[in-house]
């Protein structure tokens, strides 16, 4: 909401005004809790493919597995898709998803 005093100085007016935005990281690379992997291997996955630092993939790691699945990294699908694949080939369940708006 903007406020402005129009001519006359003792009235305060007030305009809504809406904004469009737009979405920087439209995509996200969702990680899948399955049985198979280990805690540790999705770890070493996400330090070494996604580039998190141990606490972070750490945490992530224990999202995915009580939440089952999480938003590891967003970004454009150019720079996920990659990502994903690399995630997939160490047969870890990843996809990439648009951003819900």
């Amino acid at each position: 909401m903007n406020f402005y005093l129009n001519d006359d100085t003792s009235t305060r007016v007030e305009e809504d005004v809406d904004i469009l935005t737009a979405v920087d990281e439209p995509y996200q690379l969702i990680v899948w809790n399955d049985e198979v992997n280990t805690f540790e291997w999705v770890i070493e996955t996400l330090v070494e493919v996604c580039g998190h630092s141990v606490e972070q993939a750490e945490q992530c790691a224990m999202i995915i597995h009580v939440k089952g699945k999480y938003a590891v990294k967003k970004g454009e699908y150019d720079t996920l898709k990659p990502l994903c694949d690399a995630i997939t080939d160490r047969g870890i369940g990843a996809t990439v998803e648009e951003t819900v708006r």
